[in-house]
């Protein structure tokens, strides 16, 4: 079976992290979120798949090669001679073109996955594949319950599975139902002469509307646990989803030094070669990088703490997103929903209130009172 994971988003609402790095590599439960996406299609007897790309394409041509997790891996990038022709105000072919750009690497002889690479789940794919081939559908989107549905595109469905309706982020009064597209397609070949060629497509706005229309889109409900990753409330509610449901309630990597009186409270993971001092309380719901440096009475709780990090005596992070090599001072208090870029340094004695992202290389020497963005 193949499959095309459509990595290619710059992940703006994730800056400064994403300044640095694509969204699909930012680590979760200290495992980078495209490494998720390809041990479950693996699972699920993927042999192939196809990495649509973009922003910082050589980041995961470098980081995969040819396979991973026993997956034969081949890249189709959006920025080449064909995206050149796209007017200045299209940064990229969306996800039709994308799926349209990478035919060529698509057998025609069966169906095939999409997946949006920056989401969580467990689902089933093999079972969602052969349900797709069972209703003769162009088309099959996987469908999952929320909340809220205003974020995602909505459906309506008939009593035989068929989608009567498409609605791309409706409010919620508009909305048909709770049941929202998942970011995971079933679609047969068929799909490519639905797709113009050398232009940005947004198959969710443009495609599958006709496809309801004409009775060639189904959707499959599945049970179970997704989460997209779009903001960063996102990314810490996908880390502690992901210490609840596969990580081991306290994991510790190799030559992890805690010393007398540091305590970890469950669950919350710990990479290699990680120091942490005395009377420190790390967790729960926390994920701390390799080679990272926590000092004496330190508390993190509720974050994400990139690699290569320091986080020194006294230092308060709660509900917090650090990136790579990182210096957090003496006594520094990091505040929910604060994000700091790679190599920042937080200054001893300095307090980031709720909110503030600092971009990569700050140096922030002051107090941040008000939620904003430190350049």
């Amino acid at each position: 079976m193949n499959a095309i994971v459509l990595a290619g988003g710059l992940g703006t609402r994730l800056r400064p992290l994403s300044c640095t790095r694509p969204k699909m590599l930012f680590p979760v439960a200290n495992i980078p979120l495209l490494d998720w996406a390809l041990r479950k299609l693996a699972k699920n007897k993927v042999e192939r798949a196809i990495l649509a790309v973009n922003y910082m394409a050589d980041a995961f041509i470098k980081r995969y090669g040819e396979e991973a997790h026993g997956i034969e891996l081949f890249y189709s990038k959006d920025l080449d001679r064909v995206a050149e022709r796209l007017p200045r105000s299209e940064k990229s072919l969306g996800t039709g073109g994308s799926i349209k750009k990478a035919e060529k690497l698509i057998s025609r002889k069966e169906p095939f996955l999409v997946l949006n690479g920056d989401i969580l789940t467990n689902i089933n794919y093999a079972e969602f594949v052969n349900q797709h081939k069972a209703s003769g559908a162009i088309a099959s989107i996987a469908l999952h319950e929320v909340n809220d549905p205003s974020r995602y595109g909505v459906v309506e469905l008939t009593d035989k599975d068929r989608i009567a309706r498409f609605v791309e982020k409706p409010s919620r009064e508009e909305a048909p139902s709770n049941v929202i597209n998942a970011g995971i397609y079933a679609l047969s070949p068929k799909i490519f002469d639905y797709i113009p060629k050398a232009r940005s497509v947004s198959i969710e706005h443009e495609i599958f509307p006709k496809l309801a229309e004409e009775g060639k889109l189904h959707g499959y409900i599945f049970q179970g646990y997704w989460t997209d990753i779009g903001e960063p409330s996102d990314y810490l509610k996908a880390n502690r989803l992901l210490l609840d449901m596969e990580i081991e309630k306290e994991k510790l990597g190799e030559n992890v030094t805690l010393r007398i009186e540091g305590e970890i409270r469950k669950p919350c993971v710990i990479g290699e070669n990680v120091t942490v001092g005395s009377k420190t309380i790390i967790g729960p719901y926390t994920a701390i990088g390799e080679e990272t440096s926590v000092g004496n009475r330190a508390l993190i709780e509720d974050s994400i703490i990139f690699p290569n990090t320091t986080i020194s005596d006294y230092a308060f992070v709660r509900g917090a997103i650090i990136g790579e090599s990182v210096i957090v001072g003496r006594g520094a208090k990091i505040e929910d929903g604060c994000i700091v870029g790679d190599n920042a340094t937080i200054q001893d004695g300095v307090a980031l209130t709720r909110g503030v992202s600092v971009c990569p290389f700050k140096n922030v020497t002051q107090n941040a009172s008000t939620a904003e963005c430190l350049m």
